[in-house]
């Protein structure tokens, strides 16, 4: 008789994102004509900049030919046109040197975060903070592993510290933080880098939203905090930095440097990664390629400013109505306290004003009272539905 793996029982049966979109069609289909705003999903909206298209086209059409036709890739890691454009990206922004061999191409941030898990052992503790990306819990609940939580409120402005009695072996940390926009200082992730020195401890750090920082001060990567290679896995994403949502693409930092246990975790990756990952596309490759050139660049952050403007349009609305908020300046997101359960608070404004969030209490139970809005909607949305919460607040 076949047994299935009975951790899953452990998982809430839908994922968040599933729950908000089955509430959202349920009101449309009985609302046709309702005109709704969406800021819950963290999708963006604006195309990809012309300069990735046309190294997508361009790479699309080298497979039509046979003397630009290309197979299997030399290295299911990435090519090294790519990887050697991303660890320019480093240098140029972050002052961190990397060699090709530490960096991993891959599909996105969250399988890589999901996926890392493998090289441990399922008798490790993992500490968590709360509110989180819900992969972080769900991706080691389905492995049956011991979960310490750290608790994010607004007294620590949602950016959990390591403390006297915390222990642990593996620590997710997220900076600019999803769900709550706050980001870490690099005073803070040193406390966090020395901690898990101290403990023997591997902090796997997600760095998605590393672009949205306009705070010179502020760490885009934590391979900026001595030691950091030491202790860290980082990942990325081009989802958010050049809007591959809907064409996938990130990459993974494992430093040659980084041991657990008397092992190269930088080897054990690698070779996770042959057995278990086919590369990703050549096509998607090349167009990851042009987002790193000036001119993609340049595009690129040009979009991430008018993400920006549409969040400080939401957080000078916060402010003009009192309510209590983080997130923003430094990240697309913008965590508002709302007072009440959240998935109340998401039925209300969904009846109310046709703005669609996304309750706090679905990334963990510090973040109930709370609700994340995004900024990835149009200037002309953003703008009505902050005339709306006016409307309902005032």
């Amino acid at each position: 008789m076949v047994k299935v793996n009975g951790n899953y029982k452990s998982l809430k049966q839908n994922y968040l994102f599933a729950n908000i979109a089955k509430k959202l069609s349920d009101y449309v289909e009985a609302n046709p004509t309702a005109k709704i705003i969406k800021m819950g999903i963290g999708d963006v909206t604006q195309p990809l900049p012309k300069v990735v298209i046309d190294a997508l086209v361009n790479a699309s059409k080298e497979m039509g030919v046979k003397e630009t036709f290309r197979g299997y890739a030399p290295d299911e890691q990435g090519y090294a046109f790519l990887k050697s454009k991303i660890a320019d990206y480093y240098k140029n922004n972050s002052n961190v040197e990397l060699s090709d061999r530490e960096i991993f191409v891959s599909d996105g941030a969250k399988s890589d975060v999901a996926n890392f898990t493998d090289l441990f052992s399922n008798d490790n503790t993992i500490i968590i903070p709360d509110p989180v990306y819900p992969v972080y819990m769900d991706s080691n609940l389905m492995l049956g592993r011991k979960i310490q939580l750290i608790n994010g409120n607004d007294i620590n402005g949602f950016l959990p510290m390591p403390t006297e009695n915390l222990d642990g072996d593996i620590i997710y940390l997220c900076s600019p933080n999803n769900p709550t926009g706050a980001v870490y200082t690099k005073e803070q992730l040193q406390q966090w880098v020395d901690f898990a020195i101290d403990h023997n401890a591997i902090i796997l750090f997600d760095a998605a939203y590393e672009a949205f920082i306009a705070d010179p001060d502020l760490p885009r990567s934590i391979y900026e905090i001595p030691n950091a290679k030491k202790c860290a896995v980082e990942f990325c994403s081009l989802s958010k930095t050049a809007g591959f949502t809907g064409t996938r693409c990130g990459y993974t930092i494992v430093p040659e440097s980084l041991m657990a246990d008397g092992e190269s975790l930088n080897k054990m990756w690698m070779r996770r990664q042959t057995t278990k990952f086919n590369g990703t596309a050549y096509i998607i490759q090349r167009a990851a390629e042009a987002v790193f050139t000036d001119e993609g660049l340049k595009a690129c952050r040009t979009i991430i400013d008018y993400y920006r403007a549409n969040a400080k349009i939401m957080t000078d609305t916060m402010s003009k109505l009192r309510i209590w908020h983080t997130g923003g300046f430094n990240s697309p997101y913008v965590w508002i306290k709302c007072g009440m359960d959240s998935w109340e608070y998401f039925d209300a404004l969904l009846n109310d004003i046709n703005v669609v969030g996304t309750p706090g209490s679905g990334f963990g139970r510090c973040g109930a009272g709370y609700f994340r809005l995004t900024a990835f909607n149009t200037t002309e949305n953003t703008i009505e539905a902050m005339d709306r919460f006016s409307k309902l607040f005032k």
